[in-house]
């Protein structure tokens, strides 16, 4: 019973870090990898029920010096407990790339792009519980991080 106190707190005490840290993240579009030049956006709407879209781009888009290369990219969600939660699709496609394919270990030029997540776990298509999730936008072993709230 003390345990489930405790949970309650600690997500509790989460959610008021990430609603202080909203202001700040407001005026952030953006996390920007300098050596790759990837970028990862706050996905919209955020906080969320049931889908969301986050956009992201590959190799200094718009920008791009080397439009020809193809970088590996993978985007995943996590829960607070780093548990693999899902992963999201692309939207609209690439010229490589179906729409719809899912985030793992795509090659994608450099560009701009969307992601599409339904707000469900990957293993068993159940809607997701309300709290914070992080995703991770990984470009040729480059990692950028932000965090999403799903509100029921």
């Amino acid at each position: 019973m003390t345990l489930r106190w405790a949970a309650r707190g600690l997500v509790l005490a989460l959610l008021a870090v990430v609603t202080r840290s909203a202001a700040a993240q407001a005026t952030q579009q953006s996390s920007r990898d300098p050596v790759s030049g990837s970028s990862l956006g706050q996905n919209f709407p955020n906080p969320f029920n049931p889908e969301t879209t986050i956009p992201f781009s590959v190799g200094g888009a718009p920008n791009c010096s080397d439009l020809g290369r193809q970088y590996r990219v993978s985007l995943k969600i996590y829960n607070v407990l780093a548990q693999l939660v899902a992963t999201p699709v692309l939207q609209g496609g690439s010229a490589s790339v179906a729409g719809g394919q899912p985030l793992a270990g795509v090659l994608l030029t450099c560009g701009q792009y969307t992601a599409y997540w339904d707000g469900k776990y990957l293993n068993n298509g159940r809607e997701v519980a309300s709290g914070v999730y992080m995703y991770r936008l990984e470009v040729d072993g480059k990692a950028i991080i932000r965090k999403m709230i799903v509100m029921k």
